[in-house]
């Protein structure tokens, strides 16, 4: 079988990437070795966020811009509520804030905010306790709020476009392992557990799993497990106050580990608060990560995050989820042709903060395998050194 592009990988940038390739008229191949939308890599775990002004930096902003437009056209042809903006805060006490590359990711999201003149507003602890009387402030607090930043429901994301991607034609095989890639020059084999097929072009968005298909990049990568959490209500009344709540980034210290991020009540009564943190010291692999989320780290989260800053919230946990980072160098994405096989595009390491862009990203990887070239610039994603 021959088909002009195959897509190794169906989480946010895989099923993206098919779809606009069908879209585009491509015969396309989309392959995952389970069944996306899924729980054992990045994409899942009910919400993410999403936010216009890049706190990582200005070179990100046009491919969430887009990423919202391409969303909104989703919907409009599935009837799937992918994008909801129900507003974000970004709050710290501290004058730095390390997250993601970046080491005042709040002074950085309000610089971008008004270089592309985005919508937003600087609050103060006050400003925000009237606003948002679910969230207890210490009082020195400053926060940026933006009114059209929101979440993205990751698996509603993922099974609209792998349905609409077979509804314009693309061949899915899912459940199907890849095992290797050869660069024949004009054109690349693609060996899986089933079959070999030939395409003019591969695009791998393998997420954790990239370094055993493109093992040039393993040396540059980490991969982190990491934790979501969905609390209970402690007081019912409170309600309202967490359906309706924007979704945050919180600092309430200097340090990585004093922060914490969350999201509104999506679900109802029932469904829980979800907040989660990040962490840079253990790293592990697809086989070997601990998807089992232990009481101690139930218990951590409750007291080092959710108890002093959330009175509506209980210390009970409704669900659990672990997730994989896969994190290239300054938190950087890859999303580049590879250097020795040019045959082959790279778009996976997104380092943690991938989600928001991935529709767009997608489309720059139709035109990428299709045209050479992407309308919008991804020099700033390249081959690490």
């Amino acid at each position: 079988m021959h088909y002009d592009v195959v897509v190794v990988g169906l989480g946010a940038m895989g099923s993206a990437a098919t779809y606009q390739l069908a879209k585009s008229g491509a015969s396309v191949l989309g392959i995952d070795r389970y069944l996306p939308p899924h729980a054992l890599g990045s994409t899942h775990g009910d919400s993410r966020i999403t936010r216009l002004a890049i706190g990582e930096g200005a070179e990100y902003v046009p491919l969430v811009h887009r990423s919202h437009e391409i969303w909104r056209d989703i919907e409009a042809q599935t009837g799937a509520e992918i994008l909801r903006q129900c507003g974000g805060l970004v709050m710290a006490s501290a004058s730095t804030q390390p997250m993601h590359g970046s080491e005042a990711f709040l002074d950085h999201t309000v610089a971008t905010a008004r270089a592309f003149d985005i919508t937003h507003e600087l609050l103060d602890a006050d400003d925000v306790r009237r606003r948002f009387p679910h969230f207890s402030l210490r009082g020195d607090e400053i926060a940026y709020y933006e009114p059209s930043a929101g979440l993205v429901r990751p698996e509603r994301a993922v099974e609209a476009q792998l349905q609409l991607a077979r509804s314009f034609g693309a061949t899915v095989a899912l459940g199907e392992r890849v095992l290797g890639l050869d660069d024949h020059g004009s054109h690349v084999s693609v060996r899986t557990t089933q079959e070999i097929v030939e395409a003019g072009t591969v695009v791998v968005t393998a997420g954790a799993w990239l370094p055993e298909l493109v093992p040039d990049l393993a040396p540059s990568l980490r991969i982190y497990r990491q934790v979501m959490f969905w609390f209970d209500l402690a007081d019912p009344s409170a309600y309202p106050n967490h359906r309706d709540s924007p979704v945050f980034i919180w600092w309430h210290g200097a340090a990585r580990t004093d922060m914490f991020y969350g999201f509104p009540m999506v679900d109802g009564p029932a469904g829980g608060a979800k907040v989660a943190s990040e962490q840079y010291d253990e790293v592990t692999t697809p086989d070997d990560v601990d998807r089992q989320v232990t009481d101690a780290e139930v218990l951590a989260m409750a007291e080092r995050h959710v108890r002093d800053r959330f009175p509506g919230l209980g210390r009970n946990c409704v669900k659990t989820r672990a997730c994989l980072y896969t994190v290239a160098p300054e938190s950087r994405f890859v999303i580049a042709r590879h250097p020795a096989m040019a045959g082959v595009i790279v778009a996976s390491p997104c380092s943690g903060h991938g989600f928001k862009h991935s529709a767009a990203i997608g489309e720059c990887l139709s035109q990428l395998a299709l045209k050479g070239e992407s309308v919008l610039d991804l020099s700033a994603f390249g081959f690490p050194a």
